[in-house]
Order: C-alpha cells, then sequence, then structure tokens
C-alpha cells in the first residue's frame, strides 16, 4: 500500500471540511511564527465563511499549492495571504480558492486555543505593525522561546 501524497490528504481534510465537519490538520514550516508552529502543532479547519482580514485559512494559491496563511487583503473576489512568519512576499487567490477556515490552534498535547480570541486579534494586528523588524524578533524567537517551548 503506498502513503497519500500531501495533496491527497488536503484534499481529504477539505472533503470534510466540505461535509461540515470540524477537520484537525497538521502545519508545516515556519510561515505562521509565532502563533502557529509548523511541524508541531496543528489547526483546526471548518468551512470557510464570512471570511475577513485576519482570519487564517487554508487556500488554494498562485494556481499551483496550498498554504495555511492569513488573509490580509480582500478586493472584491481576491484575496492576498500573507504567512505570519514572512518578512516579504504575498500570496493570491480567489474567494472560491479558500478551502478551509482555521479556528484553533491544537497543541502537541491536544490543548485547543482559538485564533480569534481578544488577545490573539489584539496580537496579531501588533504583529502586522511589526513587520518592519520581524526578521529581528524571528531570529530571537528561533534561538530562544522556540528551542525551550519545543
Amino acid at each position: 500500500m503506498s502513503t497519500p501524497s500531501d495533496n491527497e490528504i488536503i484534499q481529504s481534510a477539505i472533503n470534510l471540511v466540505n461535509e461540515g465537519l470540524r477537520v484537525t490538520f497538521p502545519v508545516k514550516g515556519y510561515s505562521m511564527l509565532p502563533f502557529i508552529i509548523g511541524s508541531k502543532e496543528s489547526v483546526d479547519l471548518v468551512k470557510p465563511e464570512n471570511l475577513q482580514v485576519g482570519h487564517v485559512v487554508l487556500a488554494w494559491v498562485e494556481g499551483c499549492r496550498y498554504v495555511v496563511h492569513r488573509i490580509i487583503a480582500i478586493h472584491g473576489d481576491q484575496v492576498v495571504l500573507m504567512g505570519d512568519g514572512n518578512i516579504t512576499g504575498v500570496e493570491h487567490c480567489l474567494l472560491s480558492d479558500v478551502a478551509a477556515l482555521a479556528t484553533d490552534v491544537v497543541t502537541p498535547k491536544g490543548s485547543h486555543h482559538p485564533l480569534y480570541s481578544f488577545w490573539r486579534i489584539k496580537a496579531s494586528r501588533l504583529w502586522w505593525r511589526l513587520l518592519p523588524i520581524r526578521r529581528w524578533i524571528l531570529a530571537i524567537y528561533r534561538r530562544t522561546i522556540l528551542k525551550i517551548a519545543y
């Protein structure tokens, strides 16, 4: 029996979300630091409804890959995404390419932390304002807190 590809796993998760189920989905990489730690934490995904700037979504971007990133702008049916751990670079997709909305971060111990609690929303807005110095904050974070916590 062969191992399913990443795209097959993602498509299965999307199918379950489309059926109205909540799916806990593992996240890879560090593009969502400090709010989601890739390869350690997961996100709960639900059907995408009433999408807004600031929401974290699973989306098919640029016609070639899926990402779990934050919406930074919506212009009509055009969506602009950027990972919290990214310093530059954005992705583009259509609203119809947004496959799921992330609602919670799930820790390795199984604790669920809502992505849209009052404090997380405030922190993500502050993090956006810190974009010019994010490089240095992330470097310190990766070398200290991330190593201690995991």
